[in-house]
């Protein structure tokens, strides 16, 4: 959105958020992201106010197999501030997931995440993510080995999309693996709101997700999808009745989605967007993670694809954005800041469209 973004005061009636035994109070977190929500992009959510983060997905066959070579390690990177955090796992067999569940608990992650709702084709062509939704049998098996593997003390939760597609039998998949996933003693489960098939075409359907937590009762459920700005989660768990939200695109290069939420929550007013002197430091910041955890050459790489989700915010946006398509070397990052971030102006709320495209599992 511009700056004309609505200061929208709201009162926020909810219950804090918990899974299984973890309090985490601020009903809004960071969803996983592949090929984003590592370890800087979670460090710098939690700053900003996400009571909870979950790293990007991970196959179960990398985990059986992993390595803790320096090459790989950023991928179990956890830092001390960030607990506590989910792991989020994705496999085709059962057993498999099991043992890259052991992993991630190894690990030292908080929560383990059964991703049941990526909806990218090579990976539904492989039998993961989003296509266990259409074999409830495989779907639960996997639910019951991995709780089954992984200590009581560590919640087990699941990401759903809201069926494969929008038939009878896909709807009553859905439901049957949401019933059997609490009954085998699953903590939470997020549910996004469009179908595998439809992937990131039309509106989430939130009237779905009231329809989920009607059904549930009491148990825990987190809504995804369409949330791109702090209004847009507590208006989703407003009409919906869920029990929390997880931000997901809304959240890449936007950490402010977090803080300005806190400030709704608390009913007080909406922040403005942030400066031009906010954006620099946040990037600055992020940046000197990313390189602590991959080294210069391919940190850099890392944040060029950041840089350009922050430029967004930036009201000279196509100028910025193209500047971080082309940044390679630490001094092209000074070069854009030294000229696009050297006056203090104000910045933009983000619009949805800038994540048009961007693959959430």
């Amino acid at each position: 959105m511009t700056n004309n973004q609505t200061n929208h005061i709201e009162q926020a009636p909810f219950a804090p958020l918990k899974i299984g035994d973890i309090e985490l109070g601020f009903p809004v977190v960071q969803a996983a992201l592949s090929g984003y929500s590592d370890m800087s992009m979670r460090v710098m959510a939690r700053r900003f106010g996400a009571s909870y983060a979950i790293c990007e997905v991970m196959l179960d066959q990398f985990l059986v197999n992993f390595k803790d070579r320096s090459k790989n390690k950023h991928y179990l990177a956890i830092a001390d501030e960030e607990h506590p955090v989910g792991g989020q796992l994705m496999g085709a067999e059962p057993i498999q997931f099991a043992a890259g569940a052991v992993k991630l608990v190894e690990a030292g992650y908080d929560v383990i995440d059964i991703n049941f709702g990526c909806p990218v084709k090579k990976v539904l062509g492989r039998c993961r993510g989003g296509f266990h939704l259409s074999q409830p049998e495989v779907a639960l098996e996997i639910v019951a080995r991995t709780r089954n593997a992984t200590p009581a003390e560590i919640p087990v939760t699941v990401k759903m999309r809201r069926g494969i597609d929008d038939t009878a039998e896909s709807r009553d998949n859905f439901f049957r693996i949401l019933d059997g996933a609490f009954d085998l003693g699953v903590a939470a489960i997020t549910v996004h709101g469009r179908t595998v098939e439809q992937r990131y075409v039309g509106p989430s359907r939130w009237e779905f997700l009231r329809d989920v937590k009607a059904h549930v009762g009491d148990k825990t459920i987190l809504g995804s999808g369409d949330l791109f700005t702090a209004q847009d989660c507590f208006d989703m768990m407003r009409q919906t009745g869920i029990d929390g939200v997880t931000v997901a695109r809304g959240a890449i290069g936007n950490p402010w989605i977090f803080q300005q939420a806190r400030a709704l929550y608390a009913g007080q007013p909406l922040p403005p967007p942030p400066s031009l002197f906010e954006q620099r430091d946040v990037i600055q910041e992020h940046m000197r993670i990313a390189d602590e955890l991959y080294g210069e050459k391919r940190g850099l790489g890392h944040m060029r694809k950041f840089g350009i989700k922050y430029s967004f915010l930036h009201p000279d946006l196509e100028q910025v954005r193209g500047k971080f398509t082309k940044m390679r070397t630490l001094e092209d990052w000074y070069a854009i800041r030294d000229e696009h971030y050297c006056d203090d102006r104000p910045g933009n709320y983000l619009s949805p469209s800038v994540h048009a495209g961007t693959s959430e599992c």
